[in-house]
């Protein structure tokens, strides 16, 4: 049988399939909480309040520049679970794999999705693969979920937001999205863009030791940081003033989104989170974010008011003011 492409025989639960798991993924996750193969994974009870998180990964293509479906499915899940406050505990992988995908992509797939989670400190406690016919599943399509254990002290609460408290994007917006968008066939591009895909535990375990007192965080994927803005100008029933000159966006990430009539507050991100703070603690925290590598250049962006009706707007580098709004529908299709 031929062995460089997935069939659906190895999906089958047969032979193919106890080597597909035994000789191309148990040996790359390997931990004790996996190694058992058991249907599910037995934990150690938690010390403390469990946070639980789910996703679906769908991203086209399966490989980017900076970062693949395998890594996004591990740094998605995990993040959520930072942003929420948790360390976390443990991940399920379920795998759906299209027929005909090559042997040697599945396999660069597990390896990044084994980095990702080595990385990230987190185990896969327990997963499933399963292979469908050619044509239904655009090579493979991954699902995660994680649970992790919150962290002391920490009081994540949009209703504790006051005028005067500022807002802080940890790094460079708009760069996953948009290299995700440079590797699409039929839209390719030269860029130097490559996906911010990252686990950010511990920037987040940075900013919650910083001594300030994190009101709120967020990672800004789908609807970019535009999305979470004006989430938080509902949830709060406050103004936002964004600096357009403080957002942090490389030069070629916002030469890439002109080009591609995008505004790259929109575009997804994967590494970066959006952070509030009391305007007394934010140089604290700006210093852990700046101190940990994937916040060297976090900014302080913008700051709450008590204007009416709340609104989000970008102060613009020419002095004006133009109002921000989420995006209408999906305008980067399968980043994620």
């Amino acid at each position: 049988m031929n062995d460089t492409h997935i069939s659906l025989a190895h999906g089958g639960g047969g032979e193919l399939t106890r080597l597909l798991l035994s000789e191309r993924v148990i040996p790359k996750l390997s931990n004790p909480l996996l190694d058992p193969l058991g249907d599910s994974a037995v934990l150690p009870q938690p010390d403390g309040r469990v946070c639980m998180t789910t996703d679906a990964f769908v991203v086209q293509p399966l490989e980017f520049p900076g970062g693949d479906i395998g890594r996004l499915a591990v740094c998605g899940t995990v993040n959520d679970l930072a942003m929420a406050g948790a360390r976390p505990t443990a991940l399920s992988l379920a795998i759906v794999v299209e027929e005909g995908l090559e042997m040697s992509v599945f396999d660069r797939m597990i390896d990044s999705i084994a980095a990702a989670a080595d990385e990230a400190g987190v185990p896969i406690a327990t997963g499933d693969t399963k292979v469908i016919e050619r044509g239904r599943g655009d090579g493979m399509i991954i699902t995660t979920a994680g649970i992790g254990t919150l962290r002391d002290g920490v009081n994540l609460d949009a209703g504790r937001i006051v005028p005067g408290d500022v807002v802080i994007v940890t790094g460079l917006i708009a760069e996953h999205g948009l290299a995700v968008m440079s590797a699409r066939k039929g839209l390719a591009f030269e860029t130097e863009l490559l996906s911010d895909v990252a686990p950010l535990v511990g920037l987040a375990g940075d900013v919650f030791s910083s001594g300030a007192d994190v009101k709120f965080m967020r990672d800004p994927t789908r609807g970019g940081v535009s999305g979470v803005l004006v989430d938080l100008a509902e949830q709060t029933k406050l103004s936002l003033d964004i600096d357009e000159r403080a957002l942090p966006i490389s030069a070629v990430a916002q030469s890439t989104a002109d080009m591609l009539g995008l505004d790259p507050m929109t575009v997804a991100n994967e590494g970066k989170a959006v952070i509030v703070v009391a305007e007394a603690e934010a140089e604290a925290a700006l210093r852990a974010c700046r101190a940990n590598p994937l916040g060297t250049k976090a900014a302080i962006v913008g700051k709450f008011t008590d204007a009416t009706p709340p609104l989000v707007e970008l102060i613009t580098r020419p002095g004006g003011r133009r109002m921000v709004t989420r995006p209408y529908g999906e305008e980067l299709p399968r980043i994620c």
